[in-house]
């Protein structure tokens, strides 16, 4: 099993890109295609504003207090409404990559056996190796993991102690599992008894085609464990993700989080309360999802024109477009070239324990269209000076 380099030069998922630190330039004058969160235009702030002065209107002692570690309660409720499951099956959490990491620590031993896609969301190949799990990971086709080198896996005797599967418009590849898999993948599940570990955050951004049955909603012998978050539906700084599976599980990761923290934090679920329940959320996944999806047609677009030699499959949503260039093209050396023309990018390689070097993931949710030709333009300038 080869090491994760941990190379992610100028990438970052919330804050200030310190890509343009980099590059020399200032934040405004670069073009990141790194960043994976919503640009400011996107985010619904006076929403937000007005749920935060129904929350404390509401709510001011539920607001002030301490909460229990399971989350503002009648967020709980919304969240187990939503997903048609009993409120002592959710725990809401810092984000969902907490979420990933209550489950992977409560489940995961020095040695376990996991299953992860190839590519694969970079923090979650950290996490897993930091624990001390044996990761295998399992082709990304343009309909998901292959289930049939998944099959070959465990018929070869390997038995994960979960699979971890982030279904729609798939971090870092953009790719969407089909229904067919879906099926598949909990069938392989109840055959090999293994826990399929269902990483959702995304799966409200949908800008094409019809959306999905979950797994967890297909699931009938508590197979899946499901994460979310409001971070690209509501906006990151919320903070407010969250875990629901099988009551005795999430009931043994509450008790964990009540030595971790006491309480998560009562203000940011209320606003998010407040959000949902007032239908703002409906409101925001709409215009996310039409700026959203407007975006990755016109980098599709720009790609084909500016970067013919370039292969992808285009999203049906999310934030997220895989690039495989040519393979005389060596992204270790695009990055830093890509960057003195003030364009950040992260590489493949990233996402992988191994290989990737002529791949990118280009994320178009924190570039405004008329940013998008452009950066794509400056990123074949850099492909074509290090092809040499």
């Amino acid at each position: 099993m080869c090491p994760i380099r941990r190379t992610r030069e100028g990438h970052t998922e919330n804050g200030i890109d310190p890509a343009s630190k980099l590059s020399g330039m200032t934040a405004e004058q670069l073009i990141s295609f790194a960043r994976g969160a919503p640009s400011l235009d996107i985010v619904d702030v006076e929403g937000l504003k007005a749920a935060a002065a129904r929350a404390f209107d509401a709510d001011p002692a539920g607001v002030t207090a301490y909460g229990t570690s399971v989350g503002y309660l009648p967020l709980r409720k919304w969240i187990a409404d939503k997903h048609n499951v009993s409120p002592d099956q959710v725990i809401v959490t810092n984000g969902s990559l907490q979420a990933d990491a209550f489950l992977f620590g409560h489940l995961v031993k020095p040695g376990d056996d996991v299953v992860v896609e190839k590519p694969t969301y970079d923090r979650t190949l950290l996490n897993l190796q930091n624990l001390g799990a044996k990761v295998h990971q399992v082709t990304v086709q343009p309909d998901g993991i292959d289930t049939e080198e998944l099959r070959a896996l465990l018929e070869s005797g390997v038995r994960p102690k979960l699979a971890h599967i982030i279904p729609n418009y798939q971090n870092p590849a953009g790719v969407t599992l089909s229904d067919e898999k879906r099926r598949a993948l909990l069938a392989l599940a109840e055959q090999y008894e293994f826990i399929i570990f269902e990483d959702d955050p995304y799966v409200d951004i949908r800008f094409r085609g019809e959306a999905l049955p979950s797994m967890l909603s297909l699931d009938t012998n508590s197979l899946v464990v499901h994460a979310s978050s409001f971070t690209k539906t509501v906006c990151p700084g919320v903070r407010v993700g969250y875990l629901v599976g099988p009551a005795a599980l999430i009931d043994a990761i509450a008790k964990k989080a009540t030595n971790l923290y006491i309480s998560p934090g009562m203000v940011s679920e209320a606003i998010v309360h407040q959000f949902c329940v007032s239908g703002d959320i409906e409101k925001s996944v709409q215009t996310v999802s039409a700026a959203l999806g407007e975006r990755a047609r016109v980098l599709a677009e720009s790609i084909r024109k500016h970067i013919p030699g370039a292969t992808f499959t285009e999203p049906d949503g999310g934030y997220f477009l895989w690039v495989d260039l040519p393979s005389d093209v060596d992204v270790d050396k695009l990055f830093p070239a890509a960057m003195k023309k003030g364009v950040a990018v992260v590489k493949g390689s990233d996402f992988l324990l191994e290989g990737g070097h002529s791949s990118l993931r280009l994320a178009y949710s924190a570039v405004t269209v008329d940013q998008i030709d452009e950066g794509v333009r400056r990123l074949a300038e850099a492909i074509e000076e290090v092809r040499g």
